[in-house]
């Protein structure tokens, strides 16, 4: 997997490798999951409502993503930087780190809180919602923009720990969160046991409350003395330039890449609400399934990128090559896994959220396509998280921004209307956004220069 010019010491055994990258990718896979089971266990449960419901939840996704974007870039920061430091043996700058992206955290969520809480209307109209949707999705909105500051919390500390590896603990912490979430979800969407019939917003208060128990867990994790990255009270919580700056530097980038994500998005998703509600609703069940798929390839990518920083703070950019090409492997194994699944599961996939026969028919045609986009997809996610955790986050960011902000609204629009394809035609734009960005990032991963970043 490493040629012998780029070796600069001896290249742990095959088996080794990929133990080591199982034993940090597994925990991280199931996390990743169970995240994405917050957002598909609020659409299902909602289903027993109506269509509208389903496109009500889904109205939110983008807006609600567009305002996580910047945690996520100031995340990719923190687990990046603190890769590095551990394997360059500074364990009190990466508590640090630890630390100023709390603060930075805390800031930023008073913020983009009182952002959301302004133009909520506007941004659900300008998602596409209609007359029957746009109450609903307001109200979904408005109570899951009032407890970002729980979600945002929890991932600067899980994205950390994933840093030093430590992924079985943001496991606990994810799936305790999951647990809660759905049953509060069992209890408040209908008013089972007693309690208020909420219907679609009774799903935003369960997400708030299992989010707030994550945060819980998350800081008590944290404070125990075994913890790698142990936070104390009494340590310094004055803001550190030199820190602040260090993860503005890798996560600035990262802003663009998530920027230009949720643009992207959103723009499709606007393209397709046009549709109509039903059409609408079809679009999102599918991509709830797209979303878990992606958070497979996404969890083996940050164990990649964990290994990857860590082994660049010990010098040896070989070890991180050799990482980079195992997490390739095993999503490649997983991604045929995923497409079987998906092929032969299409009519029953969306009989989770809808027992219309006519959503279930539809859903089961645009389940074929996304079948054939997971090999590439799961490729081109694993080479984007080692770039990330060598601190190259301007390239992936602006391969995003021509991919998924301009090629996929692009292609999404030409194929809806003009040639006719009707919802079939985001999804084909999809394949055409996956291919682009698998080329481009794969040429990057074997040219490395990535492994010459400063971080």
């Amino acid at each position: 997997m490493v040629k012998p010019e780029l070796r600069r010491g001896e290249i742990p055994k095959s088996a080794a490798a990929y133990k080591t990258a199982i034993d940090i990718a597994a925990p991280s896979v199931a996390e990743m999951v169970l995240i994405s089971i917050i957002g598909m266990a609020d659409t299902v449960m909602v289903g027993n409502l109506g269509t509208y419901a389903i496109a009500a939840v889904g109205l939110t996704n983008q807006p609600r993503m567009l305002m996580m974007a910047i945690f996520f870039a100031v995340n990719v920061g923190v687990t990046a930087i603190v890769a590095r430091r551990k394997g360059q043996g500074r364990q009190e700058d990466a508590k640090l780190c630890l630390r100023q992206a709390i603060l930075l955290n805390l800031l930023l969520t008073v913020v983009v809180t009182a952002i959301a809480m302004t133009f909520t209307s506007p941004l659900m109209s300008l998602a596409g919602a209609k007359a029957d949707t746009i109450g609903p999705a307001t109200a979904y909105f408005r109570i899951i923009g009032a407890g970002i500051v729980f979600n945002s919390l929890a991932m600067s500390i899980s994205a950390a720990l994933r840093g030093v590896g430590d992924t079985k603990v943001t496991l606990k912490i994810n799936l305790t969160a999951n647990i809660v979430n759905i049953f509060l979800n069992y209890l408040l969407i209908e008013g089972h046991f007693g309690f208020p019939r909420l219907e679609v917003a009774g799903a935003a208060v369960a997400t708030v409350l299992g989010n707030f128990v994550g945060l819980c867990l998350a800081v008590y994790a944290v404070f125990k003395k075994d913890c790698y990255l142990r936070v104390r009270l009494r340590d310094s919580w004055k803001p550190h330039a030199d820190m602040i700056k260090s993860i503005c530097n890798v996560g600035g980038n990262a802003v663009l890449e998530q920027v230009a994500l949720r643009i992207g998005f959103f723009l499709t998703q606007r393209i397709v609400a046009d549709l109509g509600t039903m059409d609408f609703a079809v679009h999102q069940i599918c991509m709830q399934m797209m979303n878990l798929t992606f958070t497979v390839g996404d969890g083996i990518g940050a164990a990649t990128t964990s290994l990857v920083g860590q082994n660049l703070g010990r010098k040896r950019p070989d070890v991180s090559i050799m990482y980079g090409k195992v997490g390739q492997r095993m999503a490649a194994c997983i991604s045929f896994l995923l497409f079987f699944f998906i092929l032969f599961g299409r009519f029953w996939i969306p009989s989770w959220f809808s027992d219309d026969p006519q959503i279930i028919s539809h859903a089961a045609g645009i389940l074929i396509i996304m079948a054939f986009i997971q090999p590439v997809q799961t490729s081109q996610v694993i080479m984007a998280g080692s770039l990330r955790g060598a601190g190259d986050t301007k390239f992936v960011a602006m391969t995003m921004l021509l991919t998924v902000t301009v090629v996929r609204p692009l292609v999404s629009y030409l194929c809806i209307y003009p040639v006719g394809l009707g919802l079939a035609g985001a999804w084909v734009a999809i394949i055409f956004d996956q291919c682009i960005r698998l080329f481009l990032v794969s040429r990057r991963f074997s040219g490395g220069r990535w492994i010459h970043i400063k971080v």
